[in-house]
């Protein structure tokens, strides 16, 4: 592989990676709160919808973007209603906010757009473009610092620079802050947070709002970031790939995103083996190739999941006791 080939798979790599780390992130403050979300796909998808929506009615990006947001907290709520005050089977409820959300952005699409559920292309003023960092065209040609400077990190849009910078940010909330200590202790041992006064019932909503917040981002970077509108379930799965990697990764925010890079490099590779014959082998079937990132991603889960420690509480509504 040429430098050439190397850069491209790395940039499609981070891009790809990207609302895998949202979504993942997400994840880990639900979960890390003891409330499973298996809705992450379905949040996703709502939060697409949204955005682009939005921002193909208003002309701005902004305002796609906190609508995508917005929609997405709407389900996350949706979805402690029904496991936190309700006391709800958690991985019902978020099965059924996928549904609804594939439902829902197919009907609503063909009503407003009359496009079969896809919405109006974006122009470059409602969407997340790449950023010129400073200097990069005169460091291009520079060994080592040209190719990282200005052929990878320069060029990425602030959606992907954001996810990035959540990583150590979620590292310093779950460890460093009393929230992430209470948020911790809660999806371990609620009664004990209980006893010393704390409502279990609130650290949970927050954290399902926190869920909200970042699967909404992970939505808009894929409707206004990596494509240029929504289009039928463009998630295509990533909400469960972006849950096995937390999975695989342990609920801890630096090995998950690892994870997703990891996952984000199986997405990239893939793309890159449909049109590029192996040496020896010839051309793979592309069926085949689309559906490698998925199977790999059982094969780490049916090795890894047995390893991986999942909060002790997670899953079992909280009954406050008499």
């Amino acid at each position: 592989m040429d430098l050439a080939g190397l850069l491209n798979l790395l940039d499609s790599t981070i891009r790809l990676s990207t609302p895998l780390i949202f979504a993942a992130l997400a994840g880990l403050y639900s979960e890390r709160s003891g409330v499973f979300d298996i809705g992450l796909e379905g949040k996703m998808l709502a939060g697409a919808f949204a955005s682009a929506s939005a921002a193909a009615v208003t002309g701005s990006a902004i305002l796609g973007l906190l609508t995508g947001v917005g929609v997405a907290v709407l389900f996350a709520l949706v979805h402690g209603l029904a496991s936190i005050t309700y006391r709800g089977n958690q991985i019902v409820s978020g099965v059924a906010l996928n549904f609804i959300a594939s439902g829902l952005t197919i009907i609503l699409g063909s009503a407003w757009f009359m496009q079969g559920g896809v919405t109006p292309p974006l122009g470059p003023d409602q969407r997340f473009l790449g950023i010129e960092l400073p200097g990069a065209e005169a460091l291009r040609d520079v060994p080592v610092v040209g190719f990282l400077y200005s052929g990878l990190l320069s060029g990425q849009n602030a959606l992907v620079w954001l996810a990035f910078l959540a990583v150590p940010f979620t590292w310093w909330v779950l460890y460093r802050t009393r929230f992430g200590l209470r948020l911790r202790a809660v999806g371990e041992n609620p009664g004990a947070v209980d006893t010393a006064g704390i409502s279990v019932a609130w650290l949970r909503y927050r954290a399902v709002i926190i869920c909200g917040v970042l699967t909404g981002l992970a939505g808009t970077y894929l409707a206004m970031a990596q494509s240029a509108g929504f289009t039928r379930e463009m998630t295509a799965g990533r909400g469960y790939i972006a849950l096995a990697a937390l999975i695989f990764a342990n609920w801890k925010p630096v090995p998950t995103l690892l994870a997703c890079l990891l996952f984000g490099f199986l997405d990239a590779a893939s793309i890159r083996l449909q049109t590029t014959p192996l040496p020896g082998i010839g051309q793979i079937p592309p069926q085949f190739v689309q559906a490698l990132p998925y199977i790999l991603t059982v094969i780490l889960l049916a090795g890894f999941v047995g390893k991986s420690r999942p909060p002790k509480a997670g899953g079992v509504p909280y009954v406050k006791e008499r």
